[in-house]
């Protein structure tokens, strides 16, 4: 389902969902496709998204675009 369908379906709320596609560029992933699991509460949107794993996300409808940072582990180094 393309993200302005998921927009219309539920408006202005949390949606958790799976990402079925998306778009990379130099530090971003935007995400197009998507297959919506169900409508989350504001109350508990924040625990749903920090127990999300692999390609499930919790997003507000509000945005026009799901955009996703990209950031690489940058390793510690220690002088020995």
């Amino acid at each position: 389902m393309k993200w302005q369908e998921v927009q219309q379906i539920y408006p202005n709320q949390f949606v958790k969902f799976e990402v079925l596609h998306f778009e990379e560029t130099e530090n971003q992933e935007v995400i197009d496709d998507v297959a919506v699991i169900g409508p989350v509460s504001d109350e508990e949107a924040t625990r749903e998204l920090l127990s999300s794993r692999e390609k499930t996300l919790v997003y507000h409808t509000s945005k026009d675009q799901v955009i996703v940072k990209i950031r690489k582990n940058v390793g510690l180094r220690r002088n020995l």
